[in-house]
């Protein structure tokens, strides 16, 4: 908060984004404004609705503050940025950016407002550092509407695809990566892996089994056909990372695609090895690199679904009720700091040491309910909450060592 401080004009909205940023990370029920000024001790949610519509702030600032307090403490050049949108359900018409539409959050057809997120993922942990609302057609066409949920009048429709473009504020910040990854929705999208390639950007961007790729002489072939066509001497086993029941082991297989262009491009193929499940993705590197390579960066997209549950779960990224464009923003952005918070401490505790015999290192959502307890207004037992985390991380490392040791057996019946 002392980062995010000078962005505040006056010190009253300072204290009350802090306030306001503990009330996140409490452990209400819901998280609105009225419960988190309840939780500070204001007597009415005045205050707190005034920082997310009228006070004198500036959000990209702030927006900026986590990005640079998130690279600060996890930043690597070998990191990865992902992008992903998340739907939040929402009820009437009047909420930014909300329609029917799809959202993977509910996985059906749901009255939801959709934004798009980059997220930092690094060997220390992950977080989210950008994000920006999607406006649907019926939104900007609709300048009325648009006035009445204070929509600024430069904003104009722009596909999912086109608002990953927030990858160029990364690039312009100097935040230390080296590859994109994504899922389906960008990579079948050509002019996403165009500029990327234009910016000589290492992508590894998940593609449907349909997505064609060049196979000579002016023709094109299906993914999911030249998969059919692969020898068996062509798969390798290879993790995709930890997971919370161990190692994701799959059967890896690679294709060069031709291309005149620099660069390095191939067709990456996933297959499971219980269900014989095929995923695709297309990849680019400006320099050769070995299989390892994108595989792991195939492996750390799923940090943004995580960010997303923790985000959601911890900090109240999707439990606003909010009718402003910029209270979206505000609300978001802090939320985001929140979540930040939690990933940070976990690496610094992390970085100090293995954690105690026994026990689980401390996560993010354990570090969320030991702050919630210094933090908890007076009448909560703290050191009741410091038995319950240590039973908590006892039960979740003996449920870990035997997920483990049954996938060791399982090896081994193999």
């Amino acid at each position: 908060m002392t980062r995010a401080g000078a962005r505040f004009s006056r010190v009253e909205p300072r204290r009350r984004a802090r306030a306001f940023v503990l009330g996140l990370l409490a452990e209400l029920p819901r998280k609105n404004c009225w419960t988190i000024a309840g939780h500070a001790g204001d007597r009415t949610p005045d205050g707190m609705q005034h920082l997310l519509s009228r006070a004198r702030r500036d959000a990209g600032g702030v927006r900026d503050d986590v990005r640079s307090y998130v690279v600060e403490h996890l930043g690597d050049p070998g990191a990865v940025l992902v992008v992903d949108e998340t739907g939040d359900v929402k009820k009437g018409t009047a909420t930014p950016g909300v329609q029917r539409q799809y959202t993977g959050t509910a996985g059906r057809i749901e009255n939801a407002q959709v934004a798009v997120y980059l997220g930092y993922a690094a060997p220390r942990g992950h977080a989210l550092i950008d994000r920006e609302l999607y406006l649907p057609k019926s939104w900007t066409g609709d300048p009325a509407r648009c006035e009445a949920a204070g929509i600024p009048g430069h904003a104009a429709f722009a596909t999912k695809p086109q608002l990953a473009r927030l990858i160029e504020r990364a690039v312009s910040a100097r935040v230390p990566f080296a590859w994109v990854a994504a899922d389906e929705a960008y990579g079948d999208n050509g002019p996403l892996r165009t500029w990327l390639e234009q910016q000589h950007i290492a992508y590894v961007l998940a593609v449907a089994r349909d997505h064609r790729v060049p196979a000579g002489a002016g023709r094109t072939v299906r993914a999911d056909e030249l998969a059919a066509r692969l020898p068996r001497r062509a798969w390798q086993r290879l993790s995709a990372g930890d997971g919370a029941k161990g190692h994701r082991w799959y059967d890896w297989a690679w294709v060069t695609i031709s291309n005149p262009g620099p660069g390095h491009r191939c067709l990456l193929i996933r297959r499971n090895r219980s269900t014989g499940e095929l995923a695709f993705y297309h990849c680019y590197s400006p320099q050769p690199v070995t299989l390892a390579a994108p595989v792991k960066v195939a492996g750390l997209r799923w940090t943004i679904e995580e960010n997303f549950q923790a985000g959601k779960g911890l900090t109240g990224l999707d439990e606003h009720q909010l009718r402003r464009w910029t209270s979206w923003y505000r609300w978001v952005t802090l939320a985001m700091l929140g979540a930040a918070v939690l990933t940070i401490a976990a690496a610094i505790e992390s970085a100090r040491g293995p954690a105690a015999a026994g026990q689980i290192p401390l996560t993010r959502n354990e570090i969320a309910h030991l702050l919630a307890a210094v933090t908890a207004p007076p009448g909560h037992d703290a050191g009741h909450r410091l038995r319950w985390s240590h039973w908590r991380r006892r039960h979740q490392h003996r449920a870990r060592t035997c997920h483990y040791q049954r996938q060791i057996t399982q090896d081994h019946a193999t």
